[in-house]
């Protein structure tokens, strides 16, 4: 008799994940692992048993004080895994949005004051709890839609200095959320207005004062750069990402986001975890992700907030081979915490199958993320779960409002909804 601490029972599905290789690729994206008439045990915050419902009076038995929760013919998901935000930044950006409507493009609103140099002022402004108060609220909000791990790039201090102490945010971060919250450094998201005209010698001090210290006091996983004209250039990029190689750290490229820059080359000939975007590359470009074997992280919701003439290339990258992630891309650009829609997005606009759509939430989000422990539902991970009001997995790609009725993290309960239950 196996003893547990928590019961789910009462559910439609429950899509596990838990056979394939890592991360995902072609046909094995489209495999999720449905148990239907489903029930699972946790014990001290990991998955303890998986498996028909039947069964589980008999196999599995409540600890005192132990708590059993009704799916309510839910259907158990994986944690989500957002593989992409932004979401360490202070005040909005709501005033560019009669730009956009009139046509303006990301570059006409950075030469009109908005864009990242925006929010870096308002985030260099910004005293440390409100930033810490505001970036909460915004991790709840992705919690409460079913996220139980985030990237969360720095990006918005645009000083050696000031990207480390964004960093040193991220514990604080995770002990008032109870997210799995993976940083990376993003320094190298735009040149500061004090180094206008002098990437290169901003990215030597990024090398020389910022990375050092990133490796030395584990304030990150990776290290990213915006590789587009006008912000940072191939060779550029290189340099700065083999640096952050040479240190042991992981390396992600924005790539190709609004032209072909390099990017995704890039991404590939470093052996980048991840190439992100990737708008407006090619099948070439896919070819040689494919070959490295990066994985692409799309972002369909900045697809629609900031290029509306383009898709996420889901459906080209998975049929090239390409293991595929998704992110929010939560940001002052493309304000979103929902990873639901971007799924929904994902599968609408990028034509991902609902199934692949969930996979690049979950397991190849995780892998995209360094995450091994997480995106599947197995004996022995991490009880990381959500339960969404469907009949079915297939649900999170038709649905654009969906939302979980029970998140947890560890075997806790980490969303509002949850907690008011």
């Amino acid at each position: 008799m196996i003893r547990a601490d928590l019961l789910i029972t009462n559910l439609a599905e429950a899509a596990t994940l838990a056979d394939g290789p890592v991360p995902r690729v072609g046909a094995a994206a489209r495999e999720l692992s449905c148990l239907p008439r489903a029930a699972v045990a946790v014990a001290q915050g990991s998955f303890v048993w998986v498996g028909p419902e039947r069964n589980a009076r008999r196999e599995v038995r409540l600890r005192p004080r132990g708590r059993e929760v009704d799916g309510d013919g839910g259907t158990l998901v994986p944690g989500l895994v957002d593989a992409h935000t932004h979401v360490l930044f202070a005040g909005d950006r709501a005033f560019e949005m009669a730009w956009k409507a009139t046509g303006a493009s990301y570059a006409e609103i950075a030469r009109r004051g908005g864009g990242i140099l925006s929010t870096v002022r308002a985030t260099r402004a910004a005293p440390r709890e409100t930033l810490l108060a505001a970036t909460t609220a915004r991790l709840r909000g992705m919690a409460a839609s079913g996220a139980t791990a985030v990237e969360v790039k720095s990006g918005y201090a645009l000083t050696p200095r000031g990207e480390i102490a964004l960093l040193r945010l991220v514990p604080e971060l995770r002990r008032r959320t109870g997210l799995r919250l993976v940083p990376t450094f993003l320094g190298a998201h735009a040149v500061p207005p004090e180094a206008r005209g002098r990437s290169d010698a901003y990215v030597d001090r990024l090398v020389r004062e910022a990375l050092p210290v990133v490796a030395r006091d584990h304030l990150a996983e990776f290290v990213d750069v915006f590789c587009e004209p006008g912000y940072f250039s191939v060779p550029t990029s290189e340099r700065l990402l083999r640096a952050a190689l040479a240190l042991g750290l992981g390396v992600k490229v924005h790539a190709d986001e609004f032209v072909r820059s390099g990017g995704a080359r890039l991404a590939a000939r470093l052996g980048a975890r991840s190439a992100e975007h990737l708008l407006t590359s090619t099948e070439a470009d896919f070819g040689a992700l494919a070959r490295a074997g990066v994985t692409a992280v799309l972002l369909p919701i900045t697809a629609f907030a900031s290029s509306p003439g383009r898709r996420s290339p889901g459906r080209e990258l998975v049929d090239a081979g390409v293991p595929v992630a998704l992110g929010s891309d939560c940001s002052p650009n493309s304000w979103n915490e929902s990873m639901p829609l971007a799924i929904a997005l994902a599968v609408h606009g990028g034509r991902l199958t609902p199934a692949e759509a969930l996979t690049a939430a979950t397991v190849n989000a995780a892998h995209a993320s360094g995450i091994t422990d997480a995106g599947t539902v197995e004996v022995g991970r991490p009880a990381d779960f959500a339960i969404f009001p469907l009949p079915s997995a297939e649900g999170l790609g038709y649905r654009f409002d969906v939302r979980p009725t029970h998140v947890f993290r560890q075997g806790k309960p980490i969303s509002s909804r949850t907690l008011r239950q």
